[in-house]
Formats: C-alpha cells, structure tokens, sequence
C-alpha cells in the first residue's frame, strides 16, 4: 500500500508465506489466498509465486487455485522453478496454466551459471511466456547474459549494504540466525546501480 503511493512503475508483488521450500500446507495455502487479496485491495499490479510437489513438479492444482485469485492481473512464477525436477516440461506446464512470466536462473547458483539453460528456455517458449533471467546478476555480467539469453527483461536486487543509524549497539546480540546480514548492516535499493543497469539493458535491448 505504501510502495503503491511513493512510485510508479507497476509494482508485483511476491506471495511467500515463509522460507525454505516450495511445498505448501493446507494453513499456508489458506494464508497465500489472503495475501493475495490483501495485494489487489491495496493496489497490486501483479503477483509473483511459485509451488511444487513432492516430486520436483509444477502443483498444477494449487497454482490454478492460486491463479483463479489472482486474476485478473498477470502472475509471475518464481524461482521456484529452479527446483523442478525437469525444466523443460515445466515450462510448457506454466505455459498452459496462464502465467504470464517465470523467473529463472536456469537451475543453477545464478544467472551466469544457468545462462545456456535460460536460452533454450526462452527458444522453446517462442513468445508464450516471458522467461526472465535473475540470480547474481549484476552491472558486471548484466550485457553478458541479456545477450546469452535473448531475455527482453531481467530481475535483480540492485541492493548495496548501508551501515546503521544506530549510534547505541549491543554486540552480544543479533535479532536472527548466525548466517544472516550483520545487525547493524541494512541491505537497500542502490539508485546508481538501477540507473546503471537500465542504462545498459536499454543499449542491448
């Protein structure tokens, strides 16, 4: 809701009612629902999820539920496509589900590694799907794999780390797990680095 009245560029947003896996409970699913509707009340211009099966495969059943919600605004597959047991059948189930995009790093560590399975993605889709290329990528490799992929869009953080303007600091405690950012390091929306990157993308594309 307050994303929707600071800018204007049409804002998706990614339904996850926790981390770890792609294997949705009854409860969850209950709370996806919710999140959705909550997201197209506040202003949404599209939503962004992704669930699979035991098995490595797209739920088909849960994501035209999903879908059914979400309509009539345009949905986004995410990552969790990275987890499929086989990308290419994959794909033509989204296909025929109705999403409008799917997000990938071509099923490996990131966007560079993944980048020969992204093309054959994008070729094998021939328009009926927009595969976007993201994971690790970077204004260093960002040329690299809008060429390597023949993507029309791409997806990245374009984050830099902004120390805290905490002035009091008590070492002895961090509010999450040992693996995460540093407590006084706030991860943020590098402007520099957006421009940076429309920039090159728009000389390729």
């Amino acid at each position: 809701q307050v994303v929707k009245q600071c800018v204007r560029v049409p804002v998706f947003v990614m339904i996850r009612p926790r981390g770890g896996d792609f294997l949705y409970s009854d409860r969850e699913v209950e709370v996806m629902k919710a999140d959705i509707r909550l997201a197209k009340l506040h202003g949404a211009d599209g939503l962004v999820f992704g669930a699979l099966t035991e098995d490595g495969r797209i739920d088909t059943e849960l994501c035209t539920a999903l879908l059914a919600v979400c309509r009539p605004l345009p949905v986004t597959f995410h990552r969790a496509f990275d987890m499929v047991h086989d990308p290419l059948v994959a794909l033509e189930t989204l296909i025929s589900l109705g999403f409008e995009r799917v997000l990938t790093s071509g099923c490996d560590s990131s966007a560079l590694e993944g980048l020969s399975l992204i093309k054959r993605l994008a070729e094998q889709a021939k328009g009926r799907i927009v595969v976007v290329p993201g994971g690790g990528i970077t204004e260093r490799n960002l040329q690299r794999i809008l060429e390597g992929s023949t993507a029309s869009e791409f997806h990245c953080s374009a984050r830099s780390a902004r120390d805290s303007g905490m002035k009091f600091r008590n070492p002895n405690v961090a509010m999450g797990a040992s693996f995460s950012a540093p407590e006084y390091s706030i991860k943020v929306a590098d402007v520099a680095k957006v421009r940076t990157l429309n920039a090159i993308a728009k000389n390729i594309l």
